[in-house]
């Protein structure tokens, strides 16, 4: 089972010149096949005087779905690149699509390769990669005497507290990464003679930046 995975969030684009040919790379992220394929037609039809809008997409965090299409380069010159720099970053549902206009010279297999290649990676560097681990959401509910032992063990283990309730007790709802779960409620229970309430959510993936 994956618990954790690079993606992006944020739309990116770049652009690259190679001997006058224009190589611009777009990347999103897409949840399915239906949304990478959406936006692979939206950057055509925004692109629709383009001789090639080249793309690749992987869907899914386990046994991932890879696609690639050369979009009438020669084979393995541009989605096969493309894919590969999606899988070489290790990133997980994401769609690259790299538009090229024809500068008229011919850059011959190993200069496509690289052009499409460099538009990918142009496209990246443009946005965020952020990690998404699978956590436990996570409520801790303890008396003010003790507020300070579990503020301190949170804080050891770079446990961040992402909401708080002040009553008669103290709740803080915190999100912990799902190895890690009962450790950290072993340590608050020990800290505390077993004072604390520990109540553990199911398991959903969270974002932390890289």
């Amino acid at each position: 089972m994956v618990k954790e995975y690079a993606t992006i969030l944020e739309n990116g684009n770049g652009e690259i010149v190679e001997k006058k040919s224009r190589f611009i790379g777009y990347v999103r992220h897409v949840e399915t096949e239906e949304e990478a394929l959406s936006f692979v037609n939206e950057i055509k039809k925004k692109h629709y005087d383009a001789r090639h809008n080249c793309y690749a997409y992987t869907i899914g965090e386990e046994q991932p779905l890879l696609r690639f299409s050369d979009d009438g380069e020669p084979g393995g010159t541009a989605g096969k690149p493309i894919l590969e720099v999606i899988t070489g970053k290790k990133l997980c549902n994401v769609c690259i699509v790299v538009t090229r206009y024809f500068g008229g010279t011919l850059l011959g297999t190993g200069g496509l390769v690289r052009a499409y290649t460099d538009a990918s990676k142009a496209a990246i560097d443009a946005t965020e990669v952020v990690l998404k681990r699978l956590v436990n959401p996570c409520s801790i509910t303890t008396d003010y005497t003790d507020l300070g032992k579990i503020q301190y063990i949170l804080g050891s283990e770079e446990i961040a507290i992402v909401d708080s309730e002040y009553g008669e007790d103290v709740v803080l709802k915190t999100e912990i990464f799902v190895d890690d779960v009962k450790e950290i409620e072993k340590k608050l229970v020990e800290a505390t003679a077993a004072r604390v309430r520990f109540d553990k959510g199911e398991p959903v993936f969270a974002i932390q930046k890289m």
